[in-house]
C-alpha cells in the first residue's frame, strides 16, 4: 500500500471517539473482550505518561483513524527503562504496511523520550497484546521483538453470592473510599516492588488508570492490621460501561490484587479475592475476570485458579531490548 495517500500525524485529545471507533473495530475481528466509548479512549489520551506530541503516530483516512501508536514512559526507572508501545489497525487496512510503519516510528519515538528520560539506562520496548491476534508476530519479530513474558485473562461467573471469606489474623476488611484511596495506591506499590517489572504507580498514573471513573468501589477492598494500623494487602476493581453495553454481561475486573512482603503467605490475597468476589456478586455483577502473570513471586495464578477461575486467552509481552 502507499501509505502516503493517509494522513498522518500525532494524536490529540481531540481524537478520543475515532480512537474508540478504531479499537471497537479491531475488536470485531481481534474478540479480546475490551470495547471502549470515547471516555474510555480520553482516558489514555490524558495519560500523563503519554506524551503524545513526541511519541504518538495515527493515520487516518479521511476522518476515519485506520490505526495508531503510543508510548508510555516511565518516571521511575532503576535497572532498565522499560516503555510500552500500544497500538493496532483497523481490520479493513491491515497487510498493507500501516502496522509496520506504526512499529519503526514507535521504536523511534521510543527512543526520543528514552534520552529525554533515563539516557543513562539501557532501554526496553514492551508490547502487550492477546496471544491469538492474526499478524502480530508478522509484524513484531521481523524488528527485533521477541516474547519475554506470558500472562493469562482468567474469568470466574458469578451467580448467587458467595460464602463470606475468611479473614485472617486479626486483619480487618475495608473498603475504597476516597480518604482510604492513597493507602491503597502505596500498599500497591509495596506489593509489587519485586515483580519482574518494579515500577511504583505515581499519584497521578494512579489517578490516570486506577482511580478513575472505571473503578469500582463496591468491589474494591484493603485488609489492615488493627494492632499497627499497616495495610497488608489490596484489590481494586474496574468496570468499563461499554463492554456491558454490547455483550449483556456485567463484568467486573480485579485491576490489581497484592500482599505486601510481611504479610505473605497468611491468606490475605485469598482473602481479598473471596470477599471482592461474594461482594461483586452482591452488586449484581455476571462476571469477573482478571489478568494474571503467569510467573508472579506471589503465585497469583494458583490463587485465582483455587478461587474458581479459568484460563481463558493468553496474552503476550514481546520485547525489544536496546
Amino acid at each position: 500500500m502507499d501509505t502516503t495517500s493517509l494522513t498522518w500525524r500525532p494524536l490529540t485529545r481531540d481524537d478520543a471517539q475515532a480512537a474508540a471507533d478504531l479499537l471497537n473495530a479491531m475488536e470485531t475481528v481481534d474478540r479480546i473482550g475490551e470495547n471502549y466509548t470515547a471516555q474510555d479512549t480520553l482516558q489514555e489520551l490524558v495519560d500523563p505518561y503519554a506524551d503524545l506530541a513526541r511519541a504518538s503516530l495515527a493515520a487516518f483516512d479521511g476522518d476515519v483513524m485506520v490505526g495508531y501508536m503510543k508510548i508510555r514512559y516511565k518516571r521511575h526507572a532503576a535497572e532498565v527503562h522499560r516503555v510500552v508501545l500500544d497500538g493496532g489497525v483497523h481490520p479493513d487496512h491491515r497487510r498493507r504496511g500501516i502496522g509496520a510503519a506504526l512499529v519503526e516510528a514507535g521504536v523511534a519515538a521510543a527512543k526520543t523520550l528514552h534520552a529525554l528520560h533515563h539516557p543513562a539506562l539501557p532501554l526496553a520496548i514492551d508490547v502487550h497484546k492477546s496471544g491469538h491476534i492474526d499478524g502480530l508476530a508478522e509484524v513484531l519479530a521481523p524488528r527485533g521483538f521477541a516474547p519475554v513474558r506470558y500472562f493469562q485473562r482468567m474469568e470466574r461467573p458469578l451467580g448467587t453470592a458467595l460464602p463470606e471469606p475468611a479473614i485472617p489474623g486479626g486483619l480487618r476488611i475495608e473498603p475504597w473510599s476516597e480518604d482510604s484511596d492513597e493507602d491503597f495506591r502505596v500498599t500497591r506499590n509495596k506489593a509489587y516492588a519485586d515483580d519482574w517489572n518494579p515500577a511504583p504507580s505515581p499519584a497521578d498514573n494512579w489517578r490516570n488508570k486506577i482511580a478513575n471513573h472505571t473503578l469500582r468501589p463496591e468491589a474494591s477492598f484493603l485488609l489492615r492490621d488493627p494492632a499497627n494500623g499497616t495495610a497488608a494487602g489490596m484489590l481494586v476493581a474496574n468496570r468499563w460501561e461499554a463492554d456491558a453495553a454490547v455483550t449483556g454481561v456485567r463484568g467486573v475486573h480485579f485491576m490489581a490484587i497484592g500482599t505486601i512482603p510481611a504479610y505473605r503467605n497468611q491468606g490475605v490475597a485469598t482473602a481479598l479475592l473471596g470477599h471482592a468476589l461474594r461482594a461483586a456478586a452482591e452488586h449484581g455483577f455476571d462476571r469477573a475476570d482478571a489478568d494474571v502473570d503467569s510467573a508472579s513471586p506471589e503465585g497469583v495464578s494458583g490463587i485465582f485458579a483455587r478461587a474458581g477461575f479459568t484460563a481463558k486467552r493468553p496474552y503476550v509481552r514481546w520485547a525489544l531490548e536496546i
